[in-house]
């Protein structure tokens, strides 16, 4: 497959675009390239996806309910799929309760 880096480039719209820009065209990149035919993915592709790609934000917080919540949505034997709003909506709420969020707060942005 070819890397996600060199699909940003090919994307001429972000030849200049921002960071947050190319960083939600990441995130959309990574949902397709594992995404099915009709744009979903399985729950479990889903839990394998934010394992892989979104470990540094969910690592230690197995122990938080919210957590529990939603990875034991991911887990019931379900043939619901996950579109790209809902995947971005586990990671917005993946993202809120991270340990790692409050480090990305306290990154010193002045010398």
């Amino acid at each position: 497959s070819v890397p996600i880096a060199k699909q940003l480039a090919s994307i001429k719209a972000l030849g200049k675009g921002s960071d947050l820009e190319k960083g939600f065209a990441t995130v959309a990149l990574v949902y397709n390239n594992s995404a099915d035919p009709e744009g979903k993915l399985s729950k479990a592709e889903t839990k394998s996806l934010l394992q892989t790609q979104f470990w540094g934000f969910i690592q230690g917080q197995e122990n938080k309910p919210k957590y529990q919540e939603i990875i034991s949505a991911l887990d019931e034997e379900s043939e619901n799929k996950i579109d790209f709003e809902d995947f971005m909506i586990l990671l917005v709420s993946l993202t809120l309760m991270s340990d790692l969020l409050q480090e990305i707060k306290n990154v010193k942005t002045t010398k």
